[in-house]
């Protein structure tokens, strides 16, 4: 059994993320550019509005195919997911393990005092995962 471990010990803390009026196609280039799958949408005084993903992006292109026959395009806050799960940085990482295997998360922002302070995601779990088993 893997023992306690906080989402602070693994969250990643040096954030990418969006505005909400970024643009699609710049989403999209900084999404491919740092390998990732998605990121947090932060309005102008860093509050957290919004998580923008890969599957956000292919609503808005099939979004554009059905309803305008064109490639797509618009804001981020346009296709955003605005219903926001977040966690403690002090959350339990096997309840999260859960919580994404459930919800079918990748991954989730964490929140301290109403602010963003990281992300965690299904491969900082992995990681954890890994740590445990060499460290036993």
């Amino acid at each position: 059994m893997l023992k306690s471990v906080y989402v602070r010990d693994y969250m990643t803390t040096r954030l990418v993320s969006f505005k909400p009026e970024t643009d699609i196609f710049e989403a999209i280039d900084v999404l491919l550019k740092n390998k990732i799958s998605g990121a947090p949408v932060l309005n102008e005084d860093g509050d957290l509005v919004g998580v923008f993903s890969e599957s956000d992006c292919l609503k808005s292109f099939l979004n554009a195919g059905y309803y305008e026959g064109q490639a797509g395009g618009g804001c981020v806050r346009d296709f955003m997911s605005s219903q926001i799960d977040s966690v403690s940085p002090m959350g339990d990482i096997i309840e999260l393990a859960q919580t994404f295997i459930e919800k079918g998360r990748r991954r989730m922002p964490v929140v301290e005092e109403g602010k963003i302070v990281g992300q965690i995601s299904r491969r900082d779990i992995l990681r954890a995962v890994k740590d445990f088993a060499q460290n036993k």
